[in-house]
């Protein structure tokens, strides 16, 4: 079976006044309004011929018979008052399924227009087959269901530069559930549902309210049909009859009004089932608390003829006092104006009747107060119906003139597309996004000016990362060409590789989502962290080389250090934030420690030996192998003059003579102190002792670095800094491994003439 296009609607390009046979191409427009008329004519005659022979013996996806969906579509758009020409197109869309190649075929035998129109009718096509397979597989949960829905609704709007087109949209899938409820065959509910959520809605807020509501009464039918039938036996009358009784009652308004010399519109209509079933739903109210079932709507010159009409309503018939709201002296927040009441007829049935202005009306149907805008507003509507956000602001600014497009198409001679005959209707409702298709048809929502590469991004970041070319409508493209709706876009990617820098610069215009730049400046991080990681394993292991202990695992390593991965060790010796020596000081191990006591006895008992060497480091004179370590208080170097102290299990502390704890100690116990001197280091070593020294500045941006540059300069080796700053002044504190205190003191020195310093001391 040919696949149809029994759901089909296009995005294309409007659609110019064509005459002439088919094969000779379009003939000049005409000159006059009645020579327009009879081109049109001519060109529907044309176009369902050349259909014919295609459409006769074809039957669309659904099973309907492809010709007679046709003519069905052609009817529905005649009875809105579309032209002709608009008909006619209708033919060729669902001709051009069964052509080898529609767009040559249709573009010479009847322009280029209506051959864009086939193309991009096809792309809708299959998005909407692709997002309804995916939600009858349950592939999407209920907020992508809601998701791909909006976005489909949205699509319809934005794809199409004319609006136009979207007429044959909403006509198509209404003869589609016409053709479904006619023949008693099965719906499928995703179409049902997408009539539902997509097509009704749409049609809503393009105020075609015949086809709104009877897309929502099909829909309901197929979707909860138990529903459907209770509320027609709750009606207990047929659809035919309730049109009837309130066509009369709209006639005996109608009657009385002109009666007392009141210049009058009455329109009305019985309220559809589905319109039923959500106010009982939405509102918790049984069927007879559902007061406007029928409903009659009267539009007067001034504010003094609603009223007047008010009253003549009130003569007429006994009206129900708690049903009164008056919007005129009160309106309502969003400007909405009119008078509401209900009425009882002779038998005791509810007419719910609103009287207002004319431009009372033209701003309830078309401006911000539209019926849609607040009966689907969310949270604030009923029965679950939720609209769009922004979309339904942005469309309600549009919506006038849309319509004017929609309807006024016969008095329209359009000569190229997107000529002045409505082009540019669709301009301006979603200047802020696009639409583009996947090969596969998939849609995929995109910023205004976006990108291959954002669509690239968008579909996958390694897709995105490996992005090297793109194909737009078949045809190759730069990457940083601005897509626009309704384009195929596929992407030329290789096997690996990354982002080139060039994507970030915003005056090359590779990247207009803030998503995929994100995504780009993410790759560039890793890669320069990778890069780090790779330094400091290389320092590390060269380390380990030099140390004799390559046996030892990294990862033990690193946990013995305190980090918890061998990669983070890596990352803060590549950044030189964390120093070797630490390594150095955990593979070497230390020298045994011998009981304080017992050295203490030792010293006391021996006395000193005055042909100790010293062979570097400290010299402890009298215990040439005692332990000792540098107090942390003072933290002495050469040449301090020093003193020792025996710890507890700690061995010999070696403090700077001046340290006020060392005075304290050798006062409490003076047995403790022993004498101790600088050792020479050893041939070919340069021992380094750690020295705190405090700075006092003035706060500025910068101070830190300047202070940092000095001490690498020095090639003093920073290991801690500790900064704080309270109202303009910041006070430092570093720890710098010196060779001797006396160097330091000149680098001190040069601390003092930094901009901001006001000192610089050793603690």
């Amino acid at each position: 079976m040919k696949t149809g296009l029994a759901d089909a609607a296009s995005s294309a390009a409007p659609i110019v006044q064509l005459a002439g046979v088919a094969g000779e191409g379009p003939e000049p427009a005409a000159a006059t309004p009645e020579d327009a008329a009879q081109l049109e004519a001519a060109v529907l005659t044309r176009a369902r011929a050349f259909a014919e022979p295609l459409l006769a013996t074809a039957r669309l996806d659904t099973g309907e018979n492809a010709l007679a969906h046709a003519d069905g579509l052609a009817a529905i758009l005649q009875a809105i008052g579309a032209a002709p020409s608009m008909r006619a197109a209708a033919y060729l869309v669902y001709a051009g399924d069964y052509l080898a190649r529609p767009e040559d075929v249709i573009a010479k035998a009847f322009g280029e227009s209506y051959a864009s129109l086939v193309t991009h009718t096809r792309k809708l096509v299959q998005a909407q087959r692709n997002a309804r397979e995916a939600m009858d597989e349950g592939a999407l949960d209920a907020a992508q269901q809601a998701a791909q829905i909006e976005r489909v609704r949205k699509m319809l709007l934005a794809f199409s530069r004319d609006l136009r087109v979207v007429l044959l949209r909403l006509a198509s899938r209404l003869q589609t559930l016409r053709w479904h409820a006619a023949s008693k065959l099965p719906c499928p509910k995703a179409l049902a549902r997408e009539s539902a959520q997509v097509f009704a809605p749409l049609a809503n807020r393009l105020g075609i309210w015949q086809i709104k509501w009877e897309i929502e009464d099909l829909a309901f039918r197929f979707l909860q049909p138990d529903e459907y039938q209770r509320i027609a036996r709750l009606q207990g009358e047929k659809r035919v009859e309730r049109e009837q009784e309130v066509e009369a009652a709209r006639r005996r308004l109608e009657a009385a009004l002109h009666a007392t010399g009141l210049r009058a519109q009455v329109q009305g209509r019985p309220k559809h089932f589905y319109s039923i079933w959500k106010k009982m739903q939405g509102k918790q109210l049984a069927f007879d608390e559902v007061l406007d079932v029928r409903a009659l709507r009267v539009i007067v010159d001034d504010v003094a003829g609603c009223y007047a009409a008010l009253g003549r309503v009130q003569q007429l018939w006994r009206t129900v006092a708690e049903a009164f709201d008056d919007y005129i002296a009160r309106p309502k927040p969003n400007g909405y104006q009119s008078l509401h009441t209900v009425a009882l007829d002779e038998r005791g049935r509810a007419i719910e009747i609103q009287i207002r202005t004319v431009q009372m009306h033209e701003h309830a149907e078309s401006g911000v107060a539209a019926h849609w805008a607040y009966k689907e507003a969310g949270a604030r509507g009923y029965a679950g119906v939720s609209a769009g956000g922004d979309f339904e602001d942005q469309v309600a600014q549009a919506r006038k003139a849309v319509l004017r497009q929609l309807l006024a198409w016969e008095r329209e001679v359009v000569t190229e597309p997107g000529g002045a005959g409505g082009a540019g209707t669709g301009e301006g409702l979603f200047d802020d996004r696009i639409y583009v298709f996947t090969p596969q048809a998939s849609i995929i929502e995109l910023p205004t000016g976006a990108t291959p590469v954002d669509f690239a991004y968008t579909l996958h970041t390694d897709l995105g990362h490996r992005c090297r070319g793109a194909r737009v409508d078949g045809a190759m493209a730069p990457l940083n060409t601005p897509l626009q709706s309704g384009q195929t876009v596929e992407v030329v990617s290789a096997k690996e590789g990354g982002p080139s820098l060039d994507w970030l610069n915003g005056e090359l215009g590779y990247l207009r989502s803030s998503r995929a730049r994100t995504k780009v400046r993410a790759w560039f991080n890793a890669l320069s962290q990778q890069q780090t990681i790779a330094r400091g394993r290389e320092a590390v292991e060269k380390l380990l080389q030099r140390e004799g202990r390559t046996a030892i695992k990294l990862e033990d390593l690193a946990s013995q250090l305190g980090f918890r991965t061998a990669d983070a060790l890596f990352e803060v010796v590549g950044k030189d934030e964390f120093s070797l020596r630490n390594i150095e000081n955990l593979l070497r191990p230390p020298e045994p420690q011998l009981d304080p006591d017992e050295l203490l006895t030792q010293r006391l008992s021996r006395g000193p030996r005055g042909d100790a060497t010293p062979r570097g480091g400290v010299l402890v004179v009298g215990v040439e192998s005692l332990l000792t370590q540098l107090a942390r208080c003072c933290k002495p170097a050469p040449p301090d003059i020093i003193g020792g102290y025996v710890t507890r299990g700690k061995g010999v502390a070696v403090h700077r003579a001046s340290c006020a704890n060392f005075r304290q100690m050798a006062r409490r116990t003076p047995e403790r102190v022993i004498p101790v001197a600088w050792g020479s280091p050893r041939v070919g070593e340069s021992a380094v002792y750690p020295a705190d020294v405090i700075v006092e500045a003035a706060d500025r941006q910068g101070l830190l670095r300047d202070l940092s540059e000095l001490f690498a300069k020095e090639k003093m080796n920073v290991v801690g800094v500790q900064t704080r700053s309270l109202k303009g002044s910041a006070w430092m504190s570093f720890t710098v491994e010196v060779t001797d205190s006396a160097r330091l003191q000149a680098v001190l020195a040069s601390v003092c003439r930094i901009d901001g310093v006001r000192s610089a001391r050793r603690r």
